[in-house]
């Protein structure tokens, strides 16, 4: 009777027991589905969120390409110029000085209004870091022939802020406008004395030797000063190398204007004229 009794009560017991556990079942597996869906809304969340940041940084790095290929094409524009100007002053000569610098002058002008103009409105803000390696060989160029003329002409040197004070008009005064720092302003001072070499070479080919000291001797004061700024710049590798050069051409330029004093002393006078005498070569004179 009382193992009878006892296995009706666990019976009823488990018989009793079993909604319960039935229910805990459900809620758990309905707690489960709950949570799962939760999950995948949150992801759904993250990858729209995620979609929308990249399709962000897409766009702007889309739009600094195009800027970048619009500042290639303004910045090849300026160097073609700039070049054309340079060539246009060495064909300076003692009788057509004023006419040939008058013409270059008008060029360079031309060149600022024109293409550094489409630079200044492209490039403003961060933009002059980030694509400064687009655009700094055209600075550099142009710097060099706004110098050779300022040179030519008054023979002083155009400053920074002189050649920046000139960028100021062609931009959006509300926009920061490009200013050309001071390494590619370097950069293109240096360029200058590889062409001040060519004119101070041309100057004594014409008989013009007192100019060409003159040019020797701004090429020398050039060299000195940044001699002594080039060891403590930061960005100085490519600086280096056009000291490099800048020494080669400055010693060109002496070794023309010692020649002369030495050698060329009893016939310099006479290059350029229309009546050369050769006396001094021990020939006779020519009959016209």
């Amino acid at each position: 009777m009382f193992y009878a009794a006892c296995g009706q009560r666990l019976s009823s017991s488990l018989m009793a027991s079993k909604p319960q556990r039935l229910q805990q079942i459900v809620r758990g597996a309905s707690i489960a589905g709950a949570g799962k869906k939760q999950r995948t809304m949150t992801t759904a969340t993250t990858d729209s969120l995620m979609k929308e940041e990249f399709a962000k940084h897409a766009d702007y790095l889309n739009q600094l390409n195009d800027k970048r290929e619009r500042v290639v094409k303004a910045s090849r524009d300026v160097t073609m110029n700039s070049k054309k100007v340079i060539f246009q002053v060495h064909r300076m000569s003692k009788t057509n000085r004023e006419e040939v610098l008058a013409k270059a002058e008008n060029d360079l002008a031309g060149v600022t209004d024109q293409y550094m103009s489409k630079l200044v409105k492209e490039l403003h803000g961060t933009d002059f870091w980030k694509l400064r390696r687009s655009y700094t060989f055209a600075v550099q160029e142009y710097v060099e022939a706004a110098t050779l003329c300022r040179f030519c002409k008054s023979g002083g040197l155009l400053s920074l802020d002189e050649i920046n004070a000139s960028l100021l008009s062609l931009g959006d005064e509300s926009i920061e406008p490009l200013q050309i720092n001071v390494l590619d302003y370097l950069l293109g001072l240096a360029d200058l004395t590889g062409e001040l070499m060519r004119l101070a070479i041309g100057r004594i080919s014409d008989g013009e030797v007192e100019y060409a000291e003159k040019i020797c001797q701004f090429v020398r004061d050039i060299y000195r000063e940044l001699t002594l700024l080039v060891p403590i710049m930061d960005d100085n590798l490519e600086m280096k190398k056009k000291m490099e050069t800048m020494l080669q051409s400055l010693v060109k330029i002496e070794n023309a204007c010692f020649g002369v004093h030495v050698r060329g002393s009893e016939y310099i006078p006479l290059l350029g004229s229309s009546n050369p005498d050769y006396s001094f070569l021990g020939l006779p004179e020519l009959e016209s």
